[in-house]
């Protein structure tokens, strides 16, 4: 951390887990949470339907799962790029805000896979035709379509005239289907059925001024206290748009957002937070000690870079030995690492601190260990 720890570090943490709905108060619904949270990082499925569950008051796999089903809450490539969830509401102008730097951030992939406007348009228009009338259908069934017109079905080539057609609005995730191993699997529907009244192409004038201030707005109002830095690397946006939003922001979200220097930088978050970050921070959190199990990807990780050092705690960064690698956070500050696996109908749970627990920190594992379970609805057991 600059300058070594500061008084800042530990406001800093709990505005943020309060802010991410990792404290209370919460939501009622998984889709609250997305809307709050913008977008939030999704390729290990499983695990990122506990990312949206655990910030609300009880909400189960199946809640999770029929919202995706249903089209409330879509998961595609979109931002860095990468899988995220978005609500049904929002991916239209997200897109339109930023499909341009996706393609172009692919072009040296669209040329060493042959995707060139003309090949990208016309397996574009296959793909479409193939979805079309709620026909959604797994990667591979669209690889056999893919493949049966002379197109890759396997391979980069498939991956990325995919991925063209995600982010140029034809595809999104259609509603999941359970294999004969019981294993859940993405599908794929047509962008404009499940994305109705969405406008193809990229935002231009005031509309692309009013999605990025849409952007900052709910980028800093949920993740603040955070940096200009922390928002283009989470968005990947430019630093000069993040800046053009925290200006536009301001004039369609008047006293919203509020800044503040510290620790050397100037970080931005909601107005209302009104917290002084250089007074001496709480000593702990009301209910610590406190145990949350986050994926990886946990947007408490993954929405920050420059200012990410404020998660702190005593593990390594990066988890050794080939172990887990999701995070155990203890009161907010990293603390060791852990999975889930299945056996006979019970969910294993296995977690490792990077120091002894404690009487009190056992007993807010096991708080956490059946909350988990009761998302999953089955037995949950330490190992």
């Amino acid at each position: 951390m600059p300058g070594g720890v500061s008084a800042a570090a530990e406001t800093v943490r709990q505005v943020r887990l309060r802010r991410q709905q990792l404290r209370t108060p919460k939501p009622g619904a998984p889709s609250e949470v997305l809307r709050n949270l913008l977008a939030v990082q999704s390729q290990e499925f499983p695990y990122a339907r506990w990312t949206l569950a655990q910030r609300t008051s009880g909400s189960t796999s199946a809640e999770v799962e029929q919202a995706v089903a249903d089209g409330t809450i879509l998961r595609t490539h979109i931002l860095r790029p990468t899988w995220h969830f978005v609500h049904q509401d929002d991916l239209g102008w997200l897109m339109g805000l930023s499909a341009d730097r996706l393609h172009q951030g692919n072009k040296g992939m669209y040329r060493q896979t042959g995707i060139d406007e003309e090949a990208a348009a016309t397996s574009g228009g296959i793909l479409a035709e193939a979805v079309a009338n709620g026909a959604h259908k797994t990667r591979e069934e669209l690889a056999g379509v893919l493949g049966q017109a002379g197109f890759p079905s396997k391979g980069l080539g498939f991956i990325y005239h995919l991925m063209h057609a995600e982010i140029s609005s034809i595809l999104v995730s259609g509603a999941p289907v359970r294999s004969a191993g019981g294993a859940l699997k993405q599908t794929y529907g047509l962008f404009e059925e499940r994305v109705p009244g969405t406008v193809r192409g990229p935002l231009t004038g005031d509309d692309r001024e009013q999605a990025l201030g849409q952007l900052a707005h709910r980028y800093f109002s949920s993740r603040g206290p955070a940096t200009v830095k922390d928002c283009a690397a989470w968005s990947g946006l430019t630093m000069k748009d993040i800046k053009l939003g925290i200006q536009a922001a301001a004039k369609l979200f008047p006293d919203a957002l509020e800044s503040a220097c510290f620790d050397g930088l100037e970080f931005h978050c909601a107005a209302e937070d009104g917290v002084n970050f250089t007074a001496a921070p709480p000593t702990k959190e009301p209910d610590a000690p406190r145990i949350d199990l986050i994926q990886c990807y946990d947007e408490y990780v993954m929405g920050y870079s420059q200012s990410r050092y404020y998660l702190g705690g005593t593990a390594p960064y990066f988890p050794e030995d080939n172990g887990p690698m999701h995070v155990v956070l203890l009161d907010g500050r990293l603390a060791g690492w852990w999975r889930h696996g299945f056996s006979g109908g019970i969910c294993e749970l296995d977690v490792r601190m990077n120091q002894p627990a404690t009487a009190q920190e056992q007993a807010a594992l096991e708080a956490e260990a059946e909350r988990y379970g009761l998302f999953l609805g089955m037995e949950t057991r330490l190992v």
